[in-house]
C-alpha cells in the first residue's frame, strides 16, 4: 500500500473482518497469524482493485520495497503486522529467488494476477511463467521448511 491512509483503512477493514469472522477460525488449518495475515492481504488486494487498476512491478522495485519495509523504523500498523516472523521469513526466502522468478511469483500472489496476465505483462510464453511460478513456490516451500526447522 502506497499511502498511509489507505494502508490504515485496509488494516481497519481487516480488524473488523477478523473480529466478525473469529468464530470461523479453524486452528487445524492455519496458525492465527497466518489466518490474520491472509485476511489483511486479501483486504489489500480488494483495495488495490478499487483504487488502481494498473500494476507496475519490476524485480528491483519489489526488492527495494520489501527491504525498505523491513528496515523502516517508522512503522505503520500495517507495516508492523507485515514484519511478523512469518512475513520476515517469507521476505527472506523471496529474496533468494532469481529476479524474474521472484517477479513472476510476486505478480501472481501479491498482485493476484493470473498466469496469463503475468505472461502478458512480462512478455513471456505462459508455459515459461507457469514453470517459473511452480519452481519459485517449490523453492519457497523448501526455504520456509528449513527456516521453520532451525
Amino acid at each position: 500500500m502506497i499511502k498511509r491512509e489507505v494502508a490504515e483503512e485496509v488494516l481497519q477493514e481487516a480488524f473488523v473482518s477478523v473480529w466478525n469472522n473469529a468464530a470461523s477460525y479453524q486452528a487445524s488449518l492455519a496458525a492465527p497469524m497466518t489466518w490474520m495475515t491472509t485476511i489483511v492481504r486479501n483486504k489489500a488486494f480488494d483495495m488495490l482493485r478499487r483504487v488502481d487498476h494498473t500494476v507496475e512491478l519490476d524485480a528491483d522495485t519489489f526488492d527495494k520495497d520489501v527491504m525498505d519495509a523491513m528496515e523502516s523504523s517508522d512503522l505503520t500498523p500495517l507495516a508492523a503486522l507485515q514484519l511478523s516472523q512469518e512475513s520476515t521469513a517469507l521476505a527472506n526466502c523471496l529474496s533468494r529467488l532469481e529476479g524474474l522468478h521472484r517477479q513472476a511469483v510476486a505478480m501472481a500472489f501479491y498482485h493476484d494476477m493470473s498466469h496469463s496476465e503475468v505472461a502478458e505483462h512480462m512478455k513471456l510464453p505462459i508455459g515459461t511463467v507457469k514453470t517459473w511460478i511452480r519452481r519459485g513456490l517449490e523453492r519457497l516451500r523448501v526455504c520456509l521448511n528449513k527456516m521453520e526447522g532451525a
